[in-house]
């Protein structure tokens, strides 16, 4: 028999609050987290707005030396794990640490670091680059800072497969505990990409919103006025634990994990698959996983992104999966308040399905306002709805490709 995997514990870093608590209240509120750039100079660029992560102390979650030697994106993942461990009420003292892994995404790990030394080197030489820059930048170190601090010796590995890392990190967790190869598994997501060349970057590939004059209402998927998405950033982790293993310590369950769907549209660097149809296949391979029909899930975090084509494309595939119930379902994408954490997306969509299947409450998509006629589903327009929720789905899609989508279920 498959064993069954529980979330038991839930902490974020984020551009709307940080704290799991802090960032659910926003998340009911319907709470915008974009705003000017206030990290480096915007003169010049195109887009000058982002969800940027506001009042971040490292030092209130790890050493202040140790902070120092960390990229931004580690210093976020460290934190929203000491929290979701705090949450978990995990005794780390009680466990066996050999069968306690650690499974992050990211999409593009340090590049603020990579950034500095760069320019440290093209202005002072090669012997003045830090000692700590290759451990600072490489993606798989926030799992393995997140290992060190908490003696997790079992499974570990870091997932990059662009937007769809930490709904892929989360998946590949489910299958870990599933199969028999750990009890515990530290997982979900990082992201620090608010940097000069990054933005410049997505600016130059006409990715970004430039609505720089409103940016409170830049970030509006689905809504037909849509011009590109709005970077965030900050991690969220999740606790998962198989059930018994929860059980028998008394631990709070917020949903049961139960079903996993991965593909590739092997079509495009960038643009999605035509009517979405590497997306629509993960959704129906995490349905045959979880071994339920289509009619019985009750909401879906989309991947929601407020581009023109994937809002366009992720809504076919949604309508080629779901037929005709496709419109009674409720489907909202909290990247409208939260910005797009790229990498650590599916982290922060993971947590936001998991307290929507333990609170019963469905978040809205904020900014809706001009209905596009080729999105024309129930997208939950700027006021969430109380709800009893029993499945939800999250989609995560990236470039390259990448598509993924996990099924939370209400633990009774």
């Amino acid at each position: 028999m498959k064993r069954r995997v529980v979330i038991t514990g839930i902490g974020v870093v984020s551009p709307i609050g940080i704290g799991m608590e802090e960032f659910w209240n926003a998340i009911k509120e319907g709470k915008n987290g974009v705003d000017y750039i206030t990290r480096f100079d915007t003169e010049g660029y195109s887009t000058k707005i982002a969800a940027e992560v506001k009042g971040f102390k490292p030092e209130d979650y790890m050493d202040k030396k140790e902070a120092k030697r960390m990229d931004r994106f580690t210093q976020f993942a460290v934190a929203a794990s000491r929290l979701a461990v705090e949450d978990s009420q995990l005794n780390l003292d009680l466990i066996n640490k050999n069968r306690f892994g650690v499974v992050i995404g990211s999409g593009v790990g340090g590049l603020s670091t990579l950034e500095e030394q760069h320019e440290k080197l093209l202005k002072k030489g090669p012997k003045r680059i830090s000692p700590f820059f290759i451990p600072m930048m490489i993606s798989n170190m926030a799992a393995g800072q997140i290992a060190i601090l908490l003696g997790a010796k079992g499974p570990n590995e870091t997932v990059v497969s662009a937007c769809a890392s930490s709904t892929n990190a989360i998946g590949d967790s489910f299958k870990i505990i599933q199969r028999g190869d750990a009890d515990i598994i530290v997982t979900g997501g990082a992201e620090a990409a608010i940097t000069p060349l990054a933005l410049a970057g997505f600016s130059s590939m006409k990715a970004l919103s430039t609505n720089n004059d409103n940016p409170k209402i830049a970030s509006r998927p689905f809504d037909k006025n849509r011009d590109g998405f709005v970077m965030g950033e900050g991690s969220a982790i999740l606790i998962l634990e198989e059930l018994n293993h929860a059980l028998n310590r008394g631990a709070k369950i917020y949903g049961e994990i139960v079903g996993y769907g991965m593909t590739c549209d092997a079509y495009h660097i960038t643009a999605p698959a035509e009517n979405g149809e590497g997306a629509a296949r993960a959704m129906k391979s995490a349905l045959d996983d979880a071994g339920i029909e289509p009619n019985m899930i009750d909401y879906i975090n989309a991947h929601g992104t407020s581009t023109p084509y994937n809002d366009k494309f992720e809504t076919a595939a949604i309508k080629e999966v779901f037929k005709d119930y496709a419109y009674k379902l409720k489907v909202s994408s909290t990247k409208s308040m939260t910005g797009h954490l790229l990498g650590a997306a599916g982290g922060l969509e993971g947590a936001v399905c998991a307290l929507t299947v333990y609170h019963d409450f469905i978040p809205p998509t904020i900014n809706y306002n001009t209905k596009d006629e080729e999105c024309d589903l129930d997208y939950v327009p700027n006021k969430g709805i109380e709800q009893k929720v029993i499945y939800a789905m999250s989609n995560s899609l990236g470039f390259g490709g990448h598509n993924a989508s996990i099924i939370i279920k209400k633990y009774v």
